[in-house]
């Protein structure tokens, strides 16, 4: 039986996706869509196979009893005043990143969430990718041993070729290479080196190349954090490379080392400490949204909501923290110096 009505904000190319996980999982179904644009509830219905009601009156939908989780899928700029009105209006959600655009946003949401009371899903998907579940497993087994330097970096050109590029470019839509779409690195980052972070230190620089040209922004930045007992972490974020969609992943240990999909580990008896081995799981290498794994982590998240609990991973509290540090990477960018998480409490 299927527990849970969904809405979905905003009508765009991730909310294909997100309807898609949706309508494949076990305990929820898409019922409705908002959207600032008008839309053929017909029509939607056929191509999604099942009833959808359209909206273009946030509000009337968000008074609706039979509508429990609210999917966020509207333009980032848009995402703090209608996550405040979803959940003043009583409702779970799950929401794209950026969770916010500012440091003041960020803040008048967590106020929002926190007296809600409600849940939320923070799309940080690929902490549920094969590749990174099966990096979290490698570490929580100690096969790496205590990890003291770490690479995660995200690489994916965000040029006039590609749908959110047309938004993006704005400083008061796309906000920052991290914003837009390195974050996913920091998210991975924090995975794999835990939350203790004591400073992020970032510079930024950008393209010369005429594809990237019209952005608003440094569309580069490289961050060096420091975390708890010396250990340190390098997050590039890349938005204006030519070429394939790449995550990168390096972690060194104590008791061996990982790179991508291949590790090297001394615990492990026998191995060639000349060749790397081979995790058997599919690379995160991919920017199409429809080929990342929304329905594990939507999954997760309704299978939660029905213990009233908060979701592993992604929760709105876990989510935040890699937001706050990525406000945190670009005001370091901004005033030329290390900042902590109490620069950016919410």
């Amino acid at each position: 039986m299927r527990q849970y009505n969904v809405a979905i904000v905003g009508y765009g190319w991730v909310s294909g996706a997100h309807i898609a996980a949706i309508n494949a999982s076990k305990q929820a179904r898409v019922t409705a869509v908002y959207s600032s644009r008008p839309l053929d509830a017909a029509e939607l219905s056929r191509r999604h196979g099942s009833p959808l009601t359209c909206f273009d009156d946030l509000g009337r939908m968000l008074a609706r009893d039979d509508i429990h989780v609210v999917s966020i899928c509207s333009y980032p700029h848009q995402h703090a005043e209608q996550l405040i009105a979803t959940v003043n209006a009583g409702k779970h959600f799950i929401i794209e990143k950026p969770i916010t655009l500012t440091l003041d946003e960020a803040r008048a949401v967590a106020k929002a969430v926190n007296a809600a009371g409600v849940k939320g899903c923070v799309c940080f998907e690929g902490r549920f990718s094969g590749q990174f579940l099966a990096t979290k497993s490698l570490i929580d087994q100690g096969f790496l041993g205590t990890i003291h330097y770490a690479e995660v970096d995200y690489y994916h050109g965000i040029g006039p070729w590609y749908g959110q590029y047309r938004w993006n470019t704005l400083k008061s839509s796309g906000g920052s290479s991290l914003l837009s779409a390195g974050c996913h690195a920091l998210s991975s980052m924090l995975l794999c080196m835990g939350n203790e972070v004591e400073s992020i230190t970032t510079v930024t620089t950008r393209s010369q190349s005429v594809h990237f040209s019209n952005y608003e922004y440094p569309t580069t930045s490289v961050s060096i954090l420091r975390f708890s007992g010396g250990r340190l972490g390098k997050v590039a974020s890349v938005i204006d490379c030519l070429q394939p969609y790449y995550r990168h992943i390096h972690l060194v240990g104590s008791e061996g080392s990982l790179l991508d999909d291949k590790f090297h580990s001394q615990r492990i008896k026998g191995l060639d400490s000349h060749r790397w081995s081979v995790l058997g799981t599919n690379k995160l290498d991919s920017g199409n949204v429809h080929d990342h794994p929304y329905l594990t982590q939507f999954e997760a998240f309704f299978s939660a909501l029905t213990r009233n609990e908060d979701m592993p991973l992604t929760s709105f509290n876990e989510g935040m923290l890699t937001h706050r540090l990525a406000l945190a990477a670009d005001l370091s960018a901004e005033i030329g110096k290390p900042l902590t998480f109490d620069d950016v409490a919410v």
